[in-house]
Order: structure tokens, then sequence, then C-alpha cells
């Protein structure tokens, strides 16, 4: 890293967003440390695991902050993720996503789920070990070196998994730091909740095919999820319920498909 440059990068990937990308720029200018930003184009639907490392790949920093396009983190964000990195803590550190006002019911079942798989991430029997929502990540250059984003998962779903699962293999699961909020746009529809988590299950099929000894979560782990649901509202919870039934579509309608072998350069 050159002198002068800033210890901190951001990488932020973004296709075809750029409202919603002003919105997250504006808000990485506020931030009480200096950060080199570096935004990834995702012109040819390469997908969001390319655009990370394509991203890693053009930064400096000795810490490489990740965050989507359409969030908004706080001020306070880079540095409060990437503090336990500097001093050595941790190798990679993650915080809450949170939805900002306007938010549906939609927008705070996708919150609850989030919300939950990051509370389970350490605990046995969970479905997604060391998960972290790559919406608010921060990791050293040194593991993510080790350790690329898979480009084999094609499109935003699992990917994120996939590497959190890795990373805690290897004893690097992200820390998580709850003073290190970003906002999410707010808007999700029905619709388009219910499309995603089906992406999702597609996701969760090629996570769990990627390697061995990736199964699915105990019952309980499942019963705690749509429990976390309700706590949210009834129409949330409803809404959780059903992304169960959407993300098993997804799972039946990717199995037995054949997985494209990730080669890092």
């Amino acid at each position: 890293m050159g002198e002068g440059n800033p210890p901190i990068s951001v990488v932020v990937p973004t296709r075809d967003r750029p409202e919603l990308l002003q919105r997250c720029l504006a808000a990485l200018e506020k931030q009480t440390v200096p950060v080199e930003v570096v935004v990834v184009e995702d012109k040819e639907g390469q997908g969001p695991a390319w655009a990370r490392n394509q991203g890693v790949r053009q930064s400096q920093g000795q810490v490489i902050c990740f965050t989507d396009d359409d969030c908004a983190p706080f001020p306070n964000w880079a540095k409060s993720l990437s503090t336990p990195i500097l001093t050595g803590k941790a190798q990679a550190t993650a915080g809450p996503t949170l939805m900002g006002e306007g938010a549906t019911a939609a927008d705070h079942a996708w919150e609850a789920i989030v919300s939950y798989l990051q509370e389970q991430a350490a605990r046995p029997g969970t479905a997604s070990p060391g998960f972290a929502a790559t919406a608010n990540l921060a990791c050293s250059r040194e593991l993510l070196n080790q350790l690329p984003f898979d480009e084999s998962f094609p499109v935003a779903a699992g990917e994120d998994r996939d590497w959190a699962a890795r990373a805690a293999g290897q004893g690097a699961a992200p820390m998580f730091v709850p003073g290190a909020p970003v906002i999410h746009q707010p808007g999700l529809t029905v619709r388009g909740f219910l499309r995603q988590q089906y992406r999702y299950g597609k996701g969760a099929s090629q996570y769990r095919s990627a390697t061995s000894g990736r199964r699915f979560g105990a019952p309980t782990f499942y019963a705690g999820l749509l429990r976390q649901g309700f706590v949210a509202g009834p129409g949330p919870g409803l809404l959780v319920y059903a992304a169960q039934a959407a993300t098993l579509a997804g799972v039946i309608a990717h199995a037995d498909r054949p997985i494209k072998p990730f080669a890092p350069d």
C-alpha cells in the first residue's frame, strides 16, 4: 500500500441502480475515517462474487469493507468494522443490516431472517456457520487473498453464505459488531421477496453441493427462524413462513445441476 493511502477500502458492487448508488456514496462520504471507495459496475452480469473479488484486486486498503449499492452505512461504520481487524482481534467483522423508514412487511421479514442467521452463526446445528451478510462485512486483505468469493455463484444467492462457512472452517468467522449498522433501502414487495427467497433456495442448493458436510439445519433451527419472523409482527411472520416454502422450491429446482468449479486467480 502506497504512502498516504487510507488503510480502509470500501467495495460497492452495483448494476444499473444509479440513484441508489448515489445514496450509498453520499453516506460513505460522511465516514469518520478516511476510506478508499471502489465501485465495481457489473455490466455483463458476472455476479456479486466476481464484483467483490474485482473490487479487492483494485483496492489498496489493509482492511476491505463491503456494502451494497442499496445500503447507507452510518458515519462510524467503517471505523467500527475495521478497528477489531486493524488491532488484531479479528480477521473479519460484520454488523447489522437494518431497515429504514417506510419499510414494508416484506422488508421486515427479510431483516428478521438475516438477523436470525447472524444470531445463530456460532451455534451448533446452524445451517449457516459464520453467517454474515455481505451488505455489511469487513475482512483483512490477507484473509481475502486466501479466501476469495466463489465466482461460480452467478447471482446474489448463497455466495456470502459459502464464503462465511469457509472462513468459519479455518477459524476466521466474522466477529459481530453491533455498533456498525447500515440502513437498507426499504420497499421490497411480497412478490419480490418471494422471488428473492426462491433464488436463495437455488443458491442454498449450490452452497450444499460445493463441498461435503453441509447439511440442513436441525428442526429447532427452523422453528426458531419462524418465531423470529412473528416477533417482527404477524405480516412478517407469515412471510417468513412463506419464504421457507419458496426457498425449498428453489432448492428442489436446482437439485442435481452440475456446479462449475471455481478456480481463483
